[in-house]
């Protein structure tokens, strides 16, 4: 059971970076190519998991792909919220 529910998690996550791209594809805006990086990232991290068998969910790297998907999160959130800069400089 535990195998079928992240496998639907993978499969959701997969579909969710799909709807983020459709918007990236339509505005060009990055905050949206970079959560849909992140949901591919956690969807792939899931897949791996259940498909590779011996491995658990507290080894090491599912962390690391988690906090790179994670991190692309706060880094669209960032890139979205920063003032935009000025065109010429201080002078």
């Amino acid at each position: 059971m535990e195998n079928f529910l992240s496998g639907a998690v993978a499969l959701a996550s997969l579909a969710v970076g799909l709807f983020f791209f459709r918007f990236w594809w339509k505005s060009r805006d990055r905050f949206f190519l970079y959560f849909a990086v992140s949901f591919w990232l956690e969807a792939v991290n899931r897949s791996y998991l259940v498909l590779g068998g011996e491995m658990r969910e507290d080894f090491p790297v599912y962390y690391s792909i988690r906090l790179v998907s994670y991190g692309l999160i706060l880094l669209a959130i960032w890139d979205k919220n920063r003032p935009p800069r000025r065109a010429g400089g201080d002078s």
